[in-house]
């Protein structure tokens, strides 16, 4: 299917809003021995759960949310490890497991926030875009889709056309682009946000803003 595209904007973000729960912070706030969470306006809680990290190392702070939200995908060395790391790198941009990049950039920037910059700095993008149909029904486009169909307005420097070429120009699988993607959303299935790391998708990364593109079905691998 032809499709005509139109990237409105990229907004590069310290924080991607929404993200973290007021639930999320009234278990991290327990988890930093402040157990008062609860019953606490829910307008202060990131506030104090700032001030509850603070009291902590800065690698036994990051142990404590890692845990909290890889603790079921990751052992205690490989927390530890990522911990240690995360003082020194942008781990978010560098971890090898794809789909756990954009959890870490969550937690390296409420690290990066609690300890006033003791924590790298990493970015995310907001890219804004519309994709119309132009010889058929409009239909919820994935993350795959999406990926596959920016592919010729972006730079060739782009990370994702480097690392994944075949992927981004042939009707093949592209499962990786779950991970790239940490957020896709519509309203009407025409026009689209999505949020990615600033290290993926970047402003200069775009050639053109305008043009066209076809969506070919996935052969399957055999």
């Amino acid at each position: 299917m032809n499709y005509q595209i139109i990237i409105k904007r990229i907004d590069t973000v310290n924080e991607v809003e929404g993200y973290w729960s007021d639930e999320d912070f009234i278990q991290l706030l327990e988890k930093f021995n402040f157990p008062d969470g609860a019953t606490a306006e829910k307008k202060n809680l990131p506030e104090l759960l700032e001030m509850a990290i603070s009291d902590y190392e800065p690698n036994e702070a990051a142990e404590i949310v890692l845990k909290y939200k890889l603790g079921n995908q990751l052992n205690d060395g490989q927390i530890e490890q990522i911990a240690h790391n995360m003082l020194i790198d942008k781990v978010c941009e560098e971890y090898p497991e794809i789909e756990m990049q954009g959890t870490l950039f969550h937690v390296n920037q409420l690290l990066f926030k609690a300890y006033n910059g003791k924590f790298p700095n990493a970015k995310a993008s907001v890219v804004h875009f519309s994709m119309t149909p132009t010889d058929g029904e409009v239909q919820k486009l994935t993350a795959e889709n999406v990926l596959k169909l920016l592919n010729n307005g972006l730079s060739d420097r782009n990370l994702i056309k480097r690392l994944f070429e075949n992927q981004m120009s042939r009707n093949i699988p592209f499962p990786e682009a779950q991970g790239i993607v940490w957020e896709l959303t519509t309203q009407d299935n025409i026009n689209y946000s999505l949020v990615t790391s600033e290290n993926w998708l970047n402003n200069e990364d775009i050639t053109v803003s305008e043009f066209e593109a076809i969506l070919e079905e996935i052969e399957d691998e055999a």
